[in-house]
């Protein structure tokens, strides 16, 4: 027993020296982005192109300290730069509101080379998730189809970000319950006029009497997740055809993204 003791202990000290050498060289390389990546995200990232030199600039080390804890994994694909800052800046602007705001809720991201279904299998027929919030034995993790990733960014010209509808559900999530309710995030003197506020929108919705995405009147959550998005790809658009709306969501958080 002695003897194997003598064996092992070396061979654990090794282990951890790597892992800490690793740990420590990935820190370093994700000291700062690169003049790449800015452009990457001058081209893709419409909120991060509407900021001043200093936001920028917060925004930028607030996508490194997200990458620093939160893992992206690539299944069946390889994962570039683009990937890793799309997603990250998906995190970044719902939160960037809050100045210390972190994902206590999710470790990794699964990145998927396009839709998949309900077994979490991207090939074959009846694929038709872009992304999801795991529970369960998935809980703390993040599964996202890169094409549905890349489109948000790339067209300009729909109220969609499959990414950030994502991460809201995880802000919504953050309180315990995926509720639509964001607990942690919203006023309590809110709660029970947005409530009535998502059940009105709902029933115009379902009437033909609004442009806000039918998927919205799945459930509370979804609802919050789909005018959300449209808050931050579309929100001179919402302000103008949402107002009340607009404010609950600017309030909440905490950014007026149409005054941009």
């Amino acid at each position: 027993m002695t003897t194997i003791l003598f064996i092992l202990i070396p061979i654990f000290i090794i282990v951890v020296y790597f892992i800490l050498r690793g740990n420590s060289s990935r820190s370093e390389k994700l000291s700062e982005l690169t003049e790449s990546d800015r452009k990457l995200l001058m081209e893709y990232v419409h909120f991060y192109r509407q900021l001043d030199t200093e936001d920028k600039q917060k925004f930028e080390h607030r996508i490194m300290a997200f990458l620093a804890y939160v893992r992206i994994e690539g299944v069946g694909i390889a994962v570039e730069s683009i990937d890793r800052l799309l997603i990250a800046s998906s995190a970044i602007i719902p939160i960037f509101g809050f100045e210390d705001w972190k994902y206590k809720n999710l470790s990794s991201v699964l990145l998927y080379p396009d839709t998949f279904n309900k077994e979490f299998q991207f090939e074959g027929g009846e694929r038709s998730i872009l992304g999801m919030v795991g529970e369960g034995y998935m809980n703390g993790q993040m599964i996202l189809s890169r094409s549905a990733l890349l489109q948000g960014f790339v067209n300009a010209s729909d109220k969609e970000n499959t990414a950030i509808h994502e991460f809201v559900h995880l802000l919504d999530k953050s309180d315990g319950a995926t509720d639509g309710v964001p607990d942690n995030l919203m006023k309590h003197e809110y709660t029970v006029p947005w409530v009535k506020m998502i059940h009105q929108e709902m029933q115009n919705i379902e009437k033909g009497k609004s442009d806000i995405n039918p998927y919205a009147i799945t459930n509370e959550a979804e609802f919050f997740a789909v005018v959300s998005e449209y808050f931050f790809e579309k929100p001179k658009q919402l302000k103008a055809k949402h107002p009340q709306l607009y404010q609950i969501l600017s309030d909440t958080f905490l950014q007026d993204p149409a005054s941009k």
